[in-house]
C-alpha cells in the first residue's frame, strides 16, 4: 500500500466539502493506495498542470468538487490542491494553485 501526503490547506479544503463526498474522496483515495488506477469519469489526467497530475471529478446535490493528485512521486500519492467548482470551466487560478502547491511537495521531496 502506498503513502498518501496531502497538502495542509488541501486536507482544510476537503474537510469543508460535504459529508457524502467527503467520504468517497477518502474511498478514492484508499482505492489509490492500494494501486487501483480511476478512469472516467471520476478522473482524468490533468498535464495542464503537470505530467503526472490528475483530478478527481466528484459531484452532489450541494455543487461539483475536485481533487488534484500526483501518482510519480517516491513519498506515495500527493495530493495537493482541492476546491468546489462554480463554472464549466476550471479557473486558471485553481490550475496555478495547484502547479504551487505540488511544485512545494516535490521539492519537499529532495
Amino acid at each position: 500500500m502506498r503513502l498518501a501526503k496531502i497538502h495542509e490547506r488541501t486536507r482544510e479544503e476537503i474537510r469543508n466539502f460535504s459529508k457524502p463526498v467527503k467520504k468517497e474522496v477518502g474511498e478514492l483515495l484508499l482505492k489509490l493506495q492500494y494501486g487501483v488506477l480511476l478512469g472516467r469519469p471520476v478522473s482524468r489526467p490533468m498535464p495542464s498542470i503537470y505530467q503526472g497530475a490528475y483530478e478527481i471529478r466528484l459531484k452532489d446535490p450541494s455543487g461539483i468538487y475536485r481533487v488534484f493528485y500526483y501518482l510519480k512521486s517516491e513519498q506515495g500519492i500527493l495530493v495537493f490542491h482541492a476546491f468546489t467548482k462554480k463554472t464549466q470551466k476550471t479557473p486558471l487560478r485553481e490550475i496555478e494553485s495547484g502547479r504551487k502547491r505540488l511544485k512545494e511537495m516535490l521539492q519537499n521531496e529532495k
